[in-house]
Protein backbone atom coordinates (compact mmCIF):
# COMPACT_ATOMS: atom_id res chain seq x y z
CA UNK A 1 0.00 0.00 0.00
CA UNK A 2 1.29 3.28 -0.84
CA UNK A 3 1.49 6.58 1.12
CA UNK A 4 -0.94 8.62 -1.37
CA UNK A 5 -3.64 7.84 -3.92
CA UNK A 6 -5.81 9.97 -5.88
CA UNK A 7 -9.18 8.43 -4.94
CA UNK A 8 -9.51 6.52 -1.29
CA UNK A 9 -12.69 4.70 -1.49
CA UNK A 10 -13.70 3.70 2.40
CA UNK A 11 -15.80 0.07 1.37
CA UNK A 12 -15.86 -2.77 -0.88
CA UNK A 13 -19.98 -3.46 -1.59
CA UNK A 14 -21.67 -2.52 -4.79
CA UNK A 15 -20.79 1.48 -4.36
CA UNK A 16 -17.19 1.08 -3.51
CA UNK A 17 -16.29 -1.30 -6.13
CA UNK A 18 -18.72 0.24 -8.92
CA UNK A 19 -16.84 3.71 -8.15
CA UNK A 20 -13.55 2.17 -8.49
CA UNK A 21 -14.23 0.65 -11.51
CA UNK A 22 -15.92 3.44 -13.14
CA UNK A 23 -13.03 5.95 -12.30
CA UNK A 24 -10.68 6.43 -15.24
CA UNK A 25 -7.76 3.94 -15.19
CA UNK A 26 -5.26 7.07 -15.30
CA UNK A 27 -5.82 7.59 -11.51
CA UNK A 28 -4.88 5.59 -8.48
CA UNK A 29 -7.79 4.74 -6.49
CA UNK A 30 -7.07 2.94 -2.85
CA UNK A 31 -10.34 0.41 -1.96
CA UNK A 32 -10.37 -0.83 1.64
CA UNK A 33 -12.42 -3.49 3.18
CA UNK A 34 -12.81 -3.24 7.17
CA UNK A 35 -12.86 -7.56 7.27
CA UNK A 36 -12.87 -9.94 4.06
CA UNK A 37 -13.82 -8.04 0.59
CA UNK A 38 -16.95 -10.12 0.42
CA UNK A 39 -18.48 -9.21 3.92
CA UNK A 40 -21.07 -6.43 3.35
CA UNK A 41 -24.61 -5.72 3.21
CA UNK A 42 -24.09 -6.08 -0.49
CA UNK A 43 -23.11 -9.40 -0.57
CA UNK A 44 -25.99 -10.31 1.68
CA UNK A 45 -28.79 -8.73 -0.78
CA UNK A 46 -31.10 -11.35 -2.06
CA UNK A 47 -33.95 -10.00 -3.71
CA UNK A 48 -32.35 -8.25 -6.98
CA UNK A 49 -32.05 -5.06 -9.04
CA UNK A 50 -35.51 -3.12 -9.88
CA UNK A 51 -34.19 -1.20 -13.50
CA UNK A 52 -36.86 -0.87 -16.65
CA UNK A 53 -35.01 -2.88 -18.89
CA UNK A 54 -37.83 -2.64 -21.22
CA UNK A 55 -40.83 -0.26 -21.59
CA UNK A 56 -42.97 -3.25 -23.63
CA UNK A 57 -45.10 -4.09 -20.13
CA UNK A 58 -43.04 -1.33 -18.37
CA UNK A 59 -42.14 2.20 -17.81
CA UNK A 60 -40.23 4.33 -15.43
CA UNK A 61 -42.90 6.49 -14.68
CA UNK A 62 -44.17 3.57 -13.04
CA UNK A 63 -41.22 3.00 -11.33
CA UNK A 64 -40.60 6.02 -10.07
CA UNK A 65 -44.00 6.50 -8.81
CA UNK A 66 -43.84 3.22 -6.96
CA UNK A 67 -40.31 4.59 -5.60
CA UNK A 68 -42.51 7.74 -4.41
CA UNK A 69 -45.66 5.92 -3.20
CA UNK A 70 -43.26 3.30 -0.84
CA UNK A 71 -41.40 6.50 0.11
CA UNK A 72 -44.32 8.16 1.46
CA UNK A 73 -43.60 11.13 -1.24
CA UNK A 74 -40.63 12.55 1.18
CA UNK A 75 -38.00 11.43 -1.39
CA UNK A 76 -36.46 13.57 -3.73
CA UNK A 77 -38.27 13.66 -6.93
CA UNK A 78 -35.10 14.88 -9.03
CA UNK A 79 -33.11 11.84 -7.70
CA UNK A 80 -35.67 9.43 -8.15
CA UNK A 81 -35.71 10.99 -11.86
CA UNK A 82 -32.09 9.72 -12.12
CA UNK A 83 -32.44 6.77 -10.50
CA UNK A 84 -34.91 4.98 -12.41
CA UNK A 85 -33.84 6.34 -15.58
CA UNK A 86 -30.59 5.85 -15.58
CA UNK A 87 -30.33 2.68 -13.55
CA UNK A 88 -31.28 0.30 -16.39
CA UNK A 89 -27.73 1.61 -18.18
CA UNK A 90 -25.44 0.82 -15.29
CA UNK A 91 -27.35 -2.78 -15.21
CA UNK A 92 -26.36 -3.66 -18.22
CA UNK A 93 -22.80 -2.51 -17.72
CA UNK A 94 -22.86 -5.13 -14.71
CA UNK A 95 -24.01 -7.90 -16.97
CA UNK A 96 -20.82 -6.43 -19.42
CA UNK A 97 -18.51 -7.40 -16.38
CA UNK A 98 -20.26 -10.92 -15.99
CA UNK A 99 -23.30 -10.79 -13.74
CA UNK A 100 -25.09 -13.49 -14.53
CA UNK A 101 -29.03 -12.89 -14.35
CA UNK A 102 -31.65 -15.38 -14.22
CA UNK A 103 -33.13 -16.10 -17.91
CA UNK A 104 -35.95 -17.51 -19.08
CA UNK A 105 -36.47 -20.62 -21.62
CA UNK A 106 -36.18 -18.34 -24.12
CA UNK A 107 -32.84 -16.41 -23.04
CA UNK A 108 -34.90 -13.28 -21.73
CA UNK A 109 -33.88 -11.61 -18.70
CA UNK A 110 -36.16 -13.37 -15.73
CA UNK A 111 -37.98 -10.98 -13.78
CA UNK A 112 -39.69 -10.77 -10.15
CA UNK A 113 -42.14 -8.86 -8.36
CA UNK A 114 -41.59 -8.06 -4.78
CA UNK A 115 -43.73 -5.59 -2.23
CA UNK A 116 -44.43 -2.24 -3.62
CA UNK A 117 -44.02 -3.16 -7.12
CA UNK A 118 -46.64 -3.13 -10.13
CA UNK A 119 -44.96 -4.52 -12.52
CA UNK A 120 -42.26 -7.56 -12.53
CA UNK A 121 -39.28 -5.91 -13.55
CA UNK A 122 -36.39 -6.95 -10.79
CA UNK A 123 -33.77 -8.69 -11.88
CA UNK A 124 -32.18 -11.61 -9.60
CA UNK A 125 -29.78 -14.13 -9.27
CA UNK A 126 -31.10 -16.97 -7.46
CA UNK A 127 -31.61 -14.85 -3.96
CA UNK A 128 -28.43 -14.31 -3.66
CA UNK A 129 -28.12 -11.62 -6.30
CA UNK A 130 -25.55 -8.95 -4.34
CA UNK A 131 -23.59 -11.51 -3.71
CA UNK A 132 -23.25 -12.23 -7.52
CA UNK A 133 -22.53 -8.95 -8.25
CA UNK A 134 -19.98 -8.38 -5.77
CA UNK A 135 -18.46 -11.20 -6.66
CA UNK A 136 -17.62 -10.19 -10.63
CA UNK A 137 -17.20 -6.88 -9.71
CA UNK A 138 -14.44 -8.05 -7.88
CA UNK A 139 -13.25 -10.00 -10.52
CA UNK A 140 -13.29 -6.92 -12.64
CA UNK A 141 -11.50 -5.06 -9.89
CA UNK A 142 -8.82 -7.20 -9.84
CA UNK A 143 -7.61 -6.73 -13.05
CA UNK A 144 -7.52 -2.99 -13.10
CA UNK A 145 -3.92 -2.15 -12.46
CA UNK A 146 -4.74 1.20 -11.35
CA UNK A 147 -6.72 -0.44 -7.78
CA UNK A 148 -5.57 -1.29 -4.91
CA UNK A 149 -7.36 -3.22 -2.62
CA UNK A 150 -6.72 -3.64 0.59
CA UNK A 151 -8.56 -6.03 3.33
CA UNK A 152 -8.86 -5.95 7.01
CA UNK A 153 -8.36 -2.24 7.09
CA UNK A 154 -10.28 -0.02 8.92
CA UNK A 155 -10.58 4.09 9.13
CA UNK A 156 -10.77 5.18 12.41
CA UNK A 157 -10.32 8.51 11.88
CA UNK A 158 -10.67 11.42 8.83
CA UNK A 159 -8.71 14.47 8.87
CA UNK A 160 -9.11 17.41 6.56
CA UNK A 161 -5.56 18.59 4.63
CA UNK A 162 -4.69 21.13 2.03
CA UNK A 163 -5.94 20.09 -1.11
CA UNK A 164 -7.57 16.66 0.64
CA UNK A 165 -7.70 14.07 3.48
CA UNK A 166 -5.52 12.28 5.51
CA UNK A 167 -7.07 8.49 6.46
CA UNK A 168 -5.46 7.01 9.49
CA UNK A 169 -5.87 3.28 9.55
CA UNK A 170 -6.05 0.32 11.80
CA UNK A 171 -4.76 -2.75 8.68
CA UNK A 172 -4.68 -5.81 10.83
CA UNK A 173 -5.00 -3.82 13.99
CA UNK A 174 -2.07 -1.90 13.49
CA UNK A 175 -1.68 2.00 12.59
CA UNK A 176 -1.00 3.41 9.19
CA UNK A 177 -2.09 6.71 7.07
CA UNK A 178 -2.41 7.38 3.68
CA UNK A 179 -3.30 10.78 2.14
CA UNK A 180 -5.90 11.21 -1.29
CA UNK A 181 -6.96 14.17 -3.02
CA UNK A 182 -10.55 12.63 -3.23
CA UNK A 183 -12.38 10.19 -0.88
CA UNK A 184 -15.21 8.23 -1.37
CA UNK A 185 -17.66 6.77 1.97
CA UNK A 186 -19.53 3.82 0.82
CA UNK A 187 -19.74 2.07 4.24
CA UNK A 188 -22.84 0.76 4.26
CA UNK A 189 -25.55 0.68 7.06
CA UNK A 190 -25.87 0.85 10.89
CA UNK A 191 -27.69 -2.43 11.23
CA UNK A 192 -25.51 -3.37 14.63
CA UNK A 193 -27.04 -0.10 16.59
CA UNK A 194 -30.27 -2.57 16.97
CA UNK A 195 -29.96 -5.81 18.90
CA UNK A 196 -31.11 -7.78 16.03
CA UNK A 197 -31.10 -7.02 12.30
CA UNK A 198 -29.82 -8.70 8.75
CA UNK A 199 -27.00 -6.47 8.58
CA UNK A 200 -23.77 -8.31 9.38
CA UNK A 201 -21.33 -7.43 11.88
CA UNK A 202 -19.36 -4.46 9.80
CA UNK A 203 -22.47 -2.46 9.58
CA UNK A 204 -21.42 0.06 12.47
CA UNK A 205 -22.24 3.45 10.73
CA UNK A 206 -18.37 3.80 10.52
CA UNK A 207 -18.52 6.45 7.39
CA UNK A 208 -22.05 8.51 9.23
CA UNK A 209 -19.73 8.79 11.92
CA UNK A 210 -15.93 9.95 9.87
CA UNK A 211 -18.34 12.50 7.91
CA UNK A 212 -20.12 13.81 11.22
CA UNK A 213 -16.73 14.61 12.79
CA UNK A 214 -15.53 16.36 9.72
CA UNK A 215 -18.97 18.76 9.62
CA UNK A 216 -20.98 16.78 7.02
CA UNK A 217 -24.37 17.25 6.95
CA UNK A 218 -26.36 13.93 7.99
CA UNK A 219 -29.67 13.72 6.93
CA UNK A 220 -32.61 12.11 8.33
CA UNK A 221 -31.01 9.23 10.04
CA UNK A 222 -34.09 8.05 11.87
CA UNK A 223 -35.24 7.27 8.51
CA UNK A 224 -34.84 3.40 9.66
CA UNK A 225 -36.46 0.74 7.53
CA UNK A 226 -37.16 -2.49 9.68
CA UNK A 227 -37.80 -5.67 7.13
CA UNK A 228 -41.38 -7.66 8.01
CA UNK A 229 -39.90 -11.15 7.35
CA UNK A 230 -36.27 -11.91 8.79
CA UNK A 231 -36.23 -15.21 9.91
CA UNK A 232 -37.54 -14.93 13.84
CA UNK A 233 -34.67 -17.25 15.37
CA UNK A 234 -32.57 -16.50 18.75
CA UNK A 235 -29.22 -15.25 16.81
CA UNK A 236 -28.73 -11.06 16.46
CA UNK A 237 -27.59 -11.35 12.79
CA UNK A 238 -30.88 -12.65 11.47
CA UNK A 239 -31.36 -14.48 8.39
CA UNK A 240 -33.68 -12.26 5.96
CA UNK A 241 -36.40 -14.19 4.17
CA UNK A 242 -36.40 -12.05 0.97
CA UNK A 243 -39.12 -10.06 -0.33
CA UNK A 244 -39.18 -11.79 -3.72
CA UNK A 245 -40.49 -14.86 -1.26
CA UNK A 246 -44.03 -12.94 -0.98
CA UNK A 247 -43.71 -11.27 -4.66
CA UNK A 248 -43.74 -15.40 -5.64
CA UNK A 249 -46.55 -16.03 -3.97
CA UNK A 250 -45.93 -17.04 -0.29
CA UNK A 251 -48.86 -16.27 2.20
CA UNK A 252 -47.73 -14.39 5.42
CA UNK A 253 -50.07 -16.05 8.62
CA UNK A 254 -50.41 -14.86 12.16
CA UNK A 255 -50.25 -17.35 15.29
CA UNK A 256 -53.65 -18.97 14.66
CA UNK A 257 -52.06 -19.73 11.47
CA UNK A 258 -54.73 -17.47 9.36
CA UNK A 259 -53.97 -14.64 6.86
CA UNK A 260 -54.38 -11.41 8.05
CA UNK A 261 -52.83 -8.92 5.51
CA UNK A 262 -56.86 -8.20 3.92
CA UNK A 263 -57.87 -6.54 7.53
CA UNK A 264 -55.41 -3.35 6.76
CA UNK A 265 -53.77 -3.05 3.40
CA UNK A 266 -55.21 -3.65 -0.01
CA UNK A 267 -51.76 -4.67 -1.18
CA UNK A 268 -51.90 -7.41 1.16
CA UNK A 269 -48.54 -9.70 1.38
CA UNK A 270 -47.18 -6.96 -1.42
CA UNK A 271 -47.52 -3.95 0.66
CA UNK A 272 -44.46 -1.85 1.19
CA UNK A 273 -42.00 -3.15 3.78
CA UNK A 274 -42.79 -0.13 6.24
CA UNK A 275 -46.75 -1.31 6.11
CA UNK A 276 -46.25 -4.24 6.57
CA UNK A 277 -43.67 -4.49 9.24
CA UNK A 278 -46.37 -2.04 11.31
CA UNK A 279 -49.38 -4.17 10.39
CA UNK A 280 -47.74 -7.41 11.81
CA UNK A 281 -47.05 -5.19 15.04
CA UNK A 282 -50.87 -4.39 15.07
CA UNK A 283 -51.89 -7.85 14.49
CA UNK A 284 -49.31 -8.81 17.39
CA UNK A 285 -51.20 -6.50 19.68
CA UNK A 286 -54.19 -8.22 18.88
CA UNK A 287 -53.74 -11.38 18.96
CA UNK A 288 -50.78 -11.24 21.72
CA UNK A 289 -48.34 -13.24 20.09
CA UNK A 290 -45.01 -12.40 18.11
CA UNK A 291 -45.35 -15.76 16.61
CA UNK A 292 -45.48 -15.07 12.45
CA UNK A 293 -44.96 -17.56 9.59
CA UNK A 294 -44.55 -17.14 5.55
CA UNK A 295 -45.95 -19.83 3.86
CA UNK A 296 -44.52 -21.17 0.29
CA UNK A 297 -45.63 -24.38 0.72
CA UNK A 298 -48.24 -24.56 -2.24
CA UNK A 299 -45.33 -23.69 -4.80
CA UNK A 300 -43.55 -26.58 -6.36
CA UNK A 301 -40.48 -27.99 -4.67
CA UNK A 302 -38.23 -28.13 -7.62
CA UNK A 303 -39.58 -24.51 -8.25
CA UNK A 304 -38.32 -23.28 -4.69
CA UNK A 305 -35.43 -25.53 -4.75
CA UNK A 306 -33.97 -23.28 -7.78
CA UNK A 307 -35.55 -20.19 -7.38
CA UNK A 308 -34.72 -19.99 -3.73
CA UNK A 309 -31.37 -22.19 -2.85
CA UNK A 310 -30.17 -19.78 -0.52
CA UNK A 311 -33.24 -18.95 1.87
CA UNK A 312 -33.96 -22.85 1.38
CA UNK A 313 -30.12 -23.41 2.81
CA UNK A 314 -30.08 -21.47 5.64
CA UNK A 315 -34.08 -22.03 6.96
CA UNK A 316 -33.01 -25.93 6.97
CA UNK A 317 -29.99 -25.05 9.15
CA UNK A 318 -32.63 -23.83 11.61
CA UNK A 319 -34.50 -26.65 10.67
CA UNK A 320 -37.43 -25.25 8.59
CA UNK A 321 -38.04 -27.36 5.33
CA UNK A 322 -39.90 -24.34 3.22
CA UNK A 323 -40.93 -26.82 0.88
CA UNK A 324 -43.22 -28.11 3.76
CA UNK A 325 -43.04 -25.86 6.72
CA UNK A 326 -44.33 -22.65 7.67
CA UNK A 327 -41.23 -20.10 8.02
CA UNK A 328 -41.34 -18.16 11.25
CA UNK A 329 -40.58 -14.51 10.73
CA UNK A 330 -40.55 -10.89 12.57
CA UNK A 331 -39.65 -7.39 11.45
CA UNK A 332 -35.95 -6.60 12.82
CA UNK A 333 -33.86 -3.83 10.98
CA UNK A 334 -32.50 -3.50 8.00
CA UNK A 335 -31.85 -0.93 5.76
CA UNK A 336 -31.39 2.63 6.32
CA UNK A 337 -32.98 5.52 4.34
CA UNK A 338 -30.83 8.59 5.60
CA UNK A 339 -27.31 8.72 6.24
CA UNK A 340 -24.71 11.29 4.99
CA UNK A 341 -26.47 13.98 2.92
CA UNK A 342 -25.41 14.34 -1.02
CA UNK A 343 -26.39 15.70 -4.41
CA UNK A 344 -27.12 14.13 -7.63
CA UNK A 345 -23.35 13.23 -8.15
CA UNK A 346 -23.17 12.34 -4.57
CA UNK A 347 -21.11 15.00 -3.26
CA UNK A 348 -21.03 16.08 0.24
CA UNK A 349 -20.95 19.44 1.93
CA UNK A 350 -17.26 18.85 2.34
CA UNK A 351 -15.21 19.70 -0.91
CA UNK A 352 -13.54 16.27 -2.60
CA UNK A 353 -16.03 14.15 0.12
CA UNK A 354 -18.31 12.03 -1.57
CA UNK A 355 -20.89 9.49 -0.14
CA UNK A 356 -22.37 6.24 -1.94
CA UNK A 357 -24.47 3.52 -0.88
CA UNK A 358 -26.26 3.04 2.48
CA UNK A 359 -24.32 5.32 3.97
CA UNK A 360 -25.48 8.07 1.96
CA UNK A 361 -28.85 9.77 1.86
CA UNK A 362 -29.56 10.59 -1.81
CA UNK A 363 -33.18 11.34 -1.28
CA UNK A 364 -34.09 8.75 -3.56
CA UNK A 365 -35.86 6.13 -0.42
CA UNK A 366 -38.02 9.00 1.02
CA UNK A 367 -39.04 7.16 4.60
CA UNK A 368 -39.00 3.92 2.88
CA UNK A 369 -37.10 2.25 0.47
CA UNK A 370 -38.98 0.63 -2.06
CA UNK A 371 -37.74 -3.39 -2.46
CA UNK A 372 -34.80 -3.89 -4.53
CA UNK A 373 -33.81 0.08 -5.57
CA UNK A 374 -30.84 -0.35 -2.82
CA UNK A 375 -28.12 -1.88 -5.29
CA UNK A 376 -29.57 0.00 -8.02
CA UNK A 377 -29.46 3.16 -6.05
CA UNK A 378 -25.37 2.10 -5.01
CA UNK A 379 -24.74 1.73 -9.19
CA UNK A 380 -26.25 4.56 -10.21
CA UNK A 381 -24.58 7.31 -7.97
CA UNK A 382 -21.63 5.28 -7.57
CA UNK A 383 -21.13 6.45 -10.99
CA UNK A 384 -21.76 9.76 -10.90
CA UNK A 385 -19.44 10.06 -8.20
CA UNK A 386 -16.79 8.55 -10.30
CA UNK A 387 -17.66 10.92 -13.25
CA UNK A 388 -17.73 14.01 -10.91
CA UNK A 389 -14.51 13.57 -9.68
CA UNK A 390 -13.18 12.37 -13.25
CA UNK A 391 -14.57 16.22 -14.44
CA UNK A 392 -12.94 17.98 -11.27
CA UNK A 393 -9.32 16.15 -12.34
CA UNK A 394 -10.16 17.11 -16.22
CA UNK A 395 -10.09 20.70 -15.01
CA UNK A 396 -7.27 20.51 -13.37
CA UNK A 397 -7.00 20.55 -9.41
CA UNK A 398 -3.92 20.71 -6.39
CA UNK A 399 -2.78 17.60 -4.98
CA UNK A 400 -2.86 16.82 -1.75
CA UNK A 401 -0.28 17.52 0.88
CA UNK A 402 1.76 14.69 2.20
CA UNK A 403 2.99 15.45 5.76
CA UNK A 404 4.98 13.38 8.09
CA UNK A 405 2.36 11.87 10.28
CA UNK A 406 2.53 9.31 13.49
CA UNK A 407 -0.20 7.38 14.65
CA UNK A 408 -0.74 7.42 18.48
CA UNK A 409 -3.69 4.96 18.97
CA UNK A 410 -2.24 3.95 22.80
CA UNK A 411 -4.71 3.86 25.65
CA UNK A 412 -7.11 2.23 28.07
CA UNK A 413 -9.01 -0.88 27.26
CA UNK A 414 -12.26 -0.36 26.48
CA UNK A 415 -14.88 -1.21 29.23
CA UNK A 416 -17.10 -4.28 28.26
CA UNK A 417 -21.37 -3.97 27.80
CA UNK A 418 -20.99 -0.47 25.56
CA UNK A 419 -22.08 -1.99 22.83
CA UNK A 420 -24.40 -4.00 24.24
CA UNK A 421 -26.40 -1.61 26.26
CA UNK A 422 -26.60 0.55 22.96
CA UNK A 423 -28.45 -1.94 21.04
CA UNK A 424 -30.50 -2.48 24.05
CA UNK A 425 -31.47 1.12 24.04
CA UNK A 426 -32.42 1.46 20.54
CA UNK A 427 -34.59 -2.03 20.27
CA UNK A 428 -36.38 -0.37 23.12
CA UNK A 429 -36.85 3.28 22.08
CA UNK A 430 -37.24 2.73 17.89
CA UNK A 431 -38.52 -0.22 16.87
CA UNK A 432 -40.99 0.51 13.96
CA UNK A 433 -43.23 2.84 16.47
CA UNK A 434 -40.45 4.53 18.57
CA UNK A 435 -41.46 4.51 22.45
CA UNK A 436 -41.37 9.06 23.42
CA UNK A 437 -40.51 7.87 27.10
CA UNK A 438 -37.49 5.26 26.15
CA UNK A 439 -36.39 7.81 23.15
CA UNK A 440 -36.01 10.54 26.06
CA UNK A 441 -34.27 8.51 28.99
CA UNK A 442 -32.58 6.25 26.00
CA UNK A 443 -31.17 9.66 24.83
CA UNK A 444 -29.54 10.99 27.89
CA UNK A 445 -28.03 7.29 28.47
CA UNK A 446 -26.30 7.25 24.81
CA UNK A 447 -25.09 11.15 25.30
CA UNK A 448 -23.16 9.97 28.58
CA UNK A 449 -21.73 6.69 26.53
CA UNK A 450 -20.69 9.05 23.87
CA UNK A 451 -18.96 11.76 26.53
CA UNK A 452 -16.80 8.52 28.13
CA UNK A 453 -15.70 7.14 25.16
CA UNK A 454 -14.26 10.57 23.77
CA UNK A 455 -12.97 11.77 27.31
CA UNK A 456 -11.76 8.19 28.42
CA UNK A 457 -8.14 7.95 26.55
CA UNK A 458 -9.18 4.61 25.48
CA UNK A 459 -6.74 2.83 22.84
CA UNK A 460 -7.84 3.19 19.53
CA UNK A 461 -8.58 -0.50 18.24
CA UNK A 462 -11.78 -1.91 16.32
CA UNK A 463 -13.75 -2.56 19.20
CA UNK A 464 -13.34 1.09 20.66
CA UNK A 465 -14.11 2.79 16.91
CA UNK A 466 -17.14 0.96 16.22
CA UNK A 467 -18.64 1.41 20.16
CA UNK A 468 -18.13 5.11 19.49
CA UNK A 469 -19.65 5.11 16.02
CA UNK A 470 -22.67 3.44 17.04
CA UNK A 471 -23.10 5.25 19.55
CA UNK A 472 -22.85 8.54 17.40
CA UNK A 473 -25.70 6.85 15.25
CA UNK A 474 -27.81 6.25 18.42
CA UNK A 475 -27.72 9.64 19.59
CA UNK A 476 -28.28 11.31 16.26
CA UNK A 477 -31.23 8.55 15.49
CA UNK A 478 -32.66 9.40 19.03
CA UNK A 479 -32.58 12.99 18.76
CA UNK A 480 -34.35 13.05 15.61
CA UNK A 481 -36.99 10.83 16.69
CA UNK A 482 -37.27 13.00 19.98
CA UNK A 483 -37.82 16.46 18.24
CA UNK A 484 -40.20 15.07 15.77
Amino acid sequence: METKYDVLIVGAGVGGLYTALSLPETLSVLVLSKKSDTLSNSSLAQGGVAAVLSTENDSFELHFEDTMIAGQRKNDPDAVEVLVHEGPDDVRKIMQYGVDFDKNPDGSIQKTLEGGHCRRRIVHHRDTTGAEIVNKLLLELRRRKNITLCENTMVYRLQRVKSGFRAELLQDEKPSCVFCDYCVLATGGIGRVYKYTTNPAVATGDGIRLASELGATIRNLSYVQFHPTAFNGADREQFLISEAVRGEGAYLLNCKKERFMHRYDQRLELAPRDVVSKCILMESRKTGSNAFYLDITHRDRDYLLHRFPGIYEGCMAHGVDITKDLIPVFPCQHYLMGGIAVDLDARTSIARLYAVGECSCTGVHGKNRLASNSLLEALVFGRRAAEDITRCVQAGFAHVAVTPFTPDIAGAPLPKGLRTEIRSIMQRAYFVIPDPGAVRTGLKRIDAIISRLQNGKFAVTPDYCEALSLAVVAHTILKEVDEG
